[in-house]
């Protein structure tokens, strides 16, 4: 695994190496003042409890894994980046609960290393991988800090937004920074004002995640009734930085370091046209924004691909977890009491059990995700109809992936007894992490699920699909 020390010298690849005995240290130039420390030979990157770390992956030629832009890095060299990078986000996840927001130190390295490039368009320098490649990467961040992961899969998520918004509304964002990240609160949380050219508006906008590391944000409004179909609609406007004030209102139980604070705008300020978009231009699989970047997956349906960003951090959790309470496993001991002294942590059988079961819910929740998201991916280039009983059952294996998911923290967290509890123990944070993310309203099985019941007894589903 890695792990990143910060130095003011600099060494070449493979110097120094400094022997360990079992293992050896190996010393790597990233940038400058930075280096990267490999502790390699460690039987827990080699260890059997990894998903389909035996077996071939059936999703793995999904179209979203493949990138058709010229020097496009490979998806497995982002992924090795990411995996790299995990000893790095789990020795600072504490430090990013407390700090309540993801790290500018951190951020820098997500840009550098080309994570917010992955749904990019093209014309502006990114890769158009598709929500398969974007679930990988994201899985493979989750299982090292899972604020962290829901802090770049919002802004990565976010670059395929922006990209299905007119050119011009684009070309503010990127041709001034093509790094640039955009925050979004979903909600429509106030009315929008028509005046000539644009709108006004003036609120306050909650849950904006990452909002410290963003330059634009994208807000829910309500629109006015438009003249030429005599209903009123939301959707989105696309607001810059110098607009807005965060107000520091994140204070939390789980998800700490999602630095999911409240934008507020106190004054009238003025958005562009041009800068807008509606919840149903973003439904109907062609947004303005499709004509100038043609690939299919900037007309997939918004939420047949939003709620992905939010399922994959929980999906590294468990994967984290998992190698957490294997590590834990490895090294503990019972001090007595009622188990009795000096045995072995990992000879107890809920332990074994638990263990099992979660590697279970993660195989059969990322299995879930993988085939949904691979078809959603398959119709699309093809030019395919998502149809609502597709979208409706992908609603369904969102909330279910992500109620698996939390299962299996849950059952790892059970068993490990009091030493689980400390603060700077990982598995405590993933569970109430964990159980942070199962809240969310596009992910709560009994929201979701009502109104998938709804659809197949004939009733009018109600809910977001």
């Amino acid at each position: 695994m890695w792990v990143y020390i910060f130095s003011e010298h600099s060494s070449d690849e493979g110097k120094p190496r400094v022997n360990t005995g079992k293992h050896y240290l190996k010393l790597q130039l990233i940038t400058p003042k930075m280096v990267l420390l490999q502790f390699q030979g460690s039987p827990l990157m080699n260890a059997p409890h990894h998903p389909f770390s035996s077996f071939a992956d059936p999703f793995a030629s999904a179209p979203g894994r493949s990138s058709a832009v010229p020097g496009a890095p490979s998806l497995s060299s982002i992924l090795d980046k990411a995996k790299d990078l995990q000893p790095y986000l789990r020795e600072r996840a504490q430090a990013t609960e407390m700090n309540r927001r993801v790290s500018a130190e951190t951020t820098q390295l997500f840009k550098d290393l080309g994570f917010f490039k992955v749904l990019q368009p093209a014309r502006y320098g990114g890769y158009e991988y598709g929500f398969t490649g974007f679930m990988d990467l994201i899985s493979e961040i989750g299982r090292g800090c899972t604020s962290s992961a829901w802090a770049c899969a919002l802004g990565l998520i976010h670059q395929w937004l922006l990209a299905t918004l007119p050119k011009q509304a684009q070309d503010d964002v990127w041709l001034k920074d093509p790094q640039a990240i955009l925050c979004g609160s979903y909600a429509p949380a106030t009315k929008a004002v028509r005046v000539e050219g644009g709108y006004q508006i003036k609120g306050k906008w909650s849950y904006a995640s990452n909002v410290d590391n963003s330059q634009w944000a994208l807000l829910g409004v309500h629109f006015p009734v438009d003249p030429s179909s005599g209903k009123p609609s939301a959707g989105f406007l696309l607001v810059p930085q110098q607009d807005w004030e965060i107000e520091d209102d994140w204070h939390v139980m789980g998800q700490s370091g999602t630095g999911s604070k409240s934008i507020v705008i106190k004054e009238d300020v003025f958005v562009p046209e041009h800068r807008k978009i509606t919840f149903a231009e973003l439904s109907s699989g062609n947004p303005p924004g499709l004509k100038d970047n043609p690939h299919p997956i900037y007309g997939i349906p918004f939420l047949s691909a939003v709620p992905v960003c939010l399922v994959a951090p929980i999906l590294g959790t468990l994967q984290g977890a998992i190698d957490s309470f294997v590590e834990l496993c490895e090294s503990r001991v019972t001090r007595g009491a009622v188990a009795g002294g000096g045995s072995s942590l990992r000879d107890f059988f809920p332990v074994q059990s638990r263990l099992a079961e979660a590697c279970a819910a993660l195989d059969a929740a990322t299995l879930l995700i993988n085939r949904d998201t691979t078809q959603v991916e398959q119709m699309a280039m093809s030019g395919t109809t998502i149809t609502v009983a597709q979208r409706i059952r992908n609603r369904r294996d969102h909330a279910y992936a992500t109620r698996l998911a939390q299962q299996g923290i849950d059952g790892l967290f059970s068993a490990i007894g009091g030493a689980g509890l400390s603060l700077d123990q990982p598995l405590q944070r993933m569970w109430r992490d964990g159980n942070a993310i199962s809240k969310h309203i596009s992910l709560n099985w009994d929201a979701v699920s009502s109104m998938v019941g709804q659809h197949m007894l004939g009733l009018e589903p109600k809910g977001q699909y």
